[in-house]
């Protein structure tokens, strides 16, 4: 038998009623709203009734989809689904983190909220933009990216997909180097430069808070981080630098699932709103099984699927 892998959820993913029957029928998915409207009031029922436009405010889509994560992950742990390894794409991290215990729920949605208000206001600083390039391998992007300016490959996505995020201007130089380079480069729909050095002031604001009695305890379970691809280390200042630089570094998603699936996990069930990294990890791995699990239909597909391989 192989291992079992949750993947929670990012920005981008979240969508007006998101996990809507789940919240109805799964008491473990009530609890963590539950918790959230007690630290944000009205964060289920922006998570319902939101609209798109609303939930895609930084502010509003960090915590929101932290909930949604974290809901749909207690929903599988409360049926018997206990994973040997986690990770989570951005600020998935952090869900992934209170999971895994280094957070008790309410600190970690405290944390995740400072962190939206964090990004939000340097983003406000430093107007950016995001690209996502396709058809193009990580290092022609890489050069791509230093060719068009003050651009930066922040997201390794799949091995054909790198976002890249920097000045609006050199994000438009960068869409005319990628035509020429036969591949495609989309617009991605954020307020800001995410990942890059654009957000070194929500670096700062970040280690602060964390040093401030905030930092993340040892996880009880492997926590994949998305800066090194590897499981968060047992000292706590690293634990600490790791999760704060995250906002202002690249997430290293391929390493991640790599290493994953050379440490034997075979099954990727995708916690959160959403398919994005069940995609991802088809275009990443061969040979695996992907799963997202959002829905209570969803949910049961994913417990039929790990019965019939008998985890």
């Amino acid at each position: 038998m192989g291992k079992v892998a949750f993947l929670f959820a990012g920005q981008g993913a979240q969508h007006p009623g998101m996990c809507a029957d789940l919240i109805e029928s799964e008491p473990a998915a009530r609890a963590v709203f539950d918790a959230a409207d007690a630290v944000r009031p009205g964060t289920t029922e922006q998570c319902l009734s939101g609209t798109k436009e609303e939930l895609a405010q930084t502010i509003n889509t960090q915590p929101c989809v932290f909930a949604a994560d974290l809901a749909c992950a207690r929903a599988l742990a409360a049926r018997g689904v206990a994973p040997d390894v986690v990770a989570g794409f951005s600020l998935g991290e952090v869900a992934a983190l209170t999971f895994a215990g280094a957070y008790a729920d309410e600190q970690g949605f405290e944390l995740v909220c400072h962190r939206a208000e964090l990004m939000a206001d340097a983003a406000a600083k430093n107007p950016g933009a995001m690209r996502a390039v396709v058809k193009l391998d990580a290092e022609t992007v890489e050069r791509l990216a230093a060719e068009a300016g003050d651009a930066w490959p922040v997201n390794y996505n799949s091995p054909l997909q790198t976002v890249v995020a920097g000045t609006p201007e050199a994000c438009e130089k960068l869409d005319l180097l990628v035509k020429e380079a036969k591949g495609r480069a989309m617009k991605v729909a954020v307020s800001g430069a995410f990942h890059s050095p654009f957000m070194a002031d929500a670096e700062k604001g970040l280690a602060a808070y964390l040093a401030d009695g905030h930092a993340p305890a040892q996880p009880s379970v492997p926590v994949l981080a998305n800066r090194t691809g590897e499981a968060y280390p047992a000292d706590e200042a690293e634990r600490v630098a790791l999760l704060s630089s995250q906002v202002a570094n690249p997430v290293q998603w391929v390493r991640t699932l790599q290493n994953m699936a050379a440490d034997g996990v075979d099954t990727f069930i995708e916690v959160g709103p959403g398919k994005t990294l069940t995609g991802l990890v088809s275009r990443t791995l061969e040979g695996v099984t992907a799963l997202p699990c959002e829905t209570v239909e969803q949910l049961e597909a994913v417990l039929a699927a790990l019965s019939e391989k008998g985890e």
